[in-house]
């Protein structure tokens, strides 16, 4: 007897797309046979209208003919859930989803034919971070830091091939030269088959028939890499270098990953750091201040230079020095130096001193 799909999902038969999907959807979760009151003979015969009616060319098949002619059709009870509902390459078996054809194989062939060679999984080489630090007058200047760390690197002996290529390959027997196997899993739902890449080959299809015994065909081996920093002037505390590619190397010449330098800039017992600018305090007596006089002090690099108190200056102020800071990054300034003066006072007076000194507070009060 001809089957109703139409009455068996409850549509009329000018339902569209949508309404033929809401109502499979809704049937399917109410005679599901894993739920209580299911009926695994209704689902069957919802998932086998699903089918037909989803599917553009069997449901005009069905409407003209009653039934359908083509593949997977009528009594084939596969519901029509595919990519679009599951993702690539998962379908739904034994009384649930799979595929009607080998989707795979037909796009592989495609993909070869245009020069796409079949997808590897070599493991891609990992990020490292290093923290380096550097001296305040290292910022001054920049540097060149040699590095020096405990990695994967290349297997020399195979140049990272992980395999010697003069001996040739053979056929993968576990994917038969596919590069790819199918996997089956038990859900609630039912049994799954998913198409993954082969782990024996790792989706190349073919086995190398010698493998390198130095990295066993890894293509990588624990080892030194040395590595130099630029450091430029300017640059600030906590700020990151990256050097693309320089990080832990990837299996089989897979890309290798970066690396990541952290610089910590180690405090300065005499200068402070804010941004492009310096801060520093110096000492001096009260005579140097009182008579002007021309005081010497050290700049970042220990170069000497000397500075004159201004006139009438504040000595609880800071003295700017214009372009004795920092060079800014990034750009050819320079920042400043600013002097904070601690005034050195002596332990005792003597009674000349202390006369001139009452004599210097009468010419204050008269000033």
């Amino acid at each position: 007897m001809q089957k109703d799909y139409y009455k068996i999902l409850g549509v009329s038969k000018n339902a569209s797309e949508e309404e033929i999907k809401k109502a499979y959807h809704r049937l399917a979760h109410q005679y599901h046979p894993d739920k209580a009151g299911g009926d695994e003979k209704k689902f069957k015969e919802i998932s086998e209208a699903y089918q037909i009616l989803s599917n553009k060319e069997k449901r005009v098949q069905y409407d003209r003919f009653g039934q359908v002619f083509s593949e997977g059709g009528g009594g084939g009870g596969r519901p029509a859930y595919g990519w679009e509902d599951f993702g690539p390459d998962v379908f739904w078996q034994g009384g649930g989803f799979e595929p009607s054809g080998d989707w795979g194989d037909l796009f592989e062939s495609i993909f070869e034919n245009l020069g796409v060679s079949p997808r590897r999984t070599y493991t891609h080489g990992s990020d490292i971070e290093i923290k380096q630090e550097i001296d305040l007058k290292d910022v001054l200047k920049g540097l060149k830091l040699h590095l020096s760390f405990s990695t994967y690197v290349p297997c020399a002996d195979c140049q990272g091939q992980g395999y010697d290529k003069t001996r040739g390959f053979s056929s993968c027997s576990t994917c038969g030269g596919r590069g790819k196997i199918r996997e089956n899993r038990q859900t609630f739902f039912g049994n799954f088959s998913q198409v993954k890449i082969c782990p024996q080959c790792q989706g190349l299809g073919q086995i190398p028939n010698k493998v390198c015994s130095i990295c066993s065909g890894k293509g990588r081996i624990k080892g030194e890499k040395e590595v130099v920093v630029d450091v430029a002037p300017g640059i600030e505390n906590g700020q990151v270098i990256k050097i693309k590619g320089a990080g832990e190397a990837g299996e089989r010449k897979s890309p290798a990953g970066d690396l990541y330098v952290v610089i910590k800039v180690r405090p300065h017992p005499l200068f402070e750091r804010k941004g492009a600018d310096l801060f520093t305090i110096k000492e001096i007596k009260l005579s140097d201040l009182l008579l002007r006089k021309e005081i010497f002090c050290f700049d970042l690099n220990d170069d000497k230079f000397n500075v004159q108190i201004p006139a009438g200056f504040n000595v609880r102020e800071k003295l700017r020095i214009p372009g004795q800071g920092l060079p800014a990054f990034g750009s050819f300034g320079r920042g400043d130096l600013y002097l904070s003066f601690n005034l050195k006072l002596p332990k005792k007076l003597s009674p000349k001193a202390k006369k001139i000194i009452e004599e210097l507070e009468d010419e204050w009060d008269s000033a």
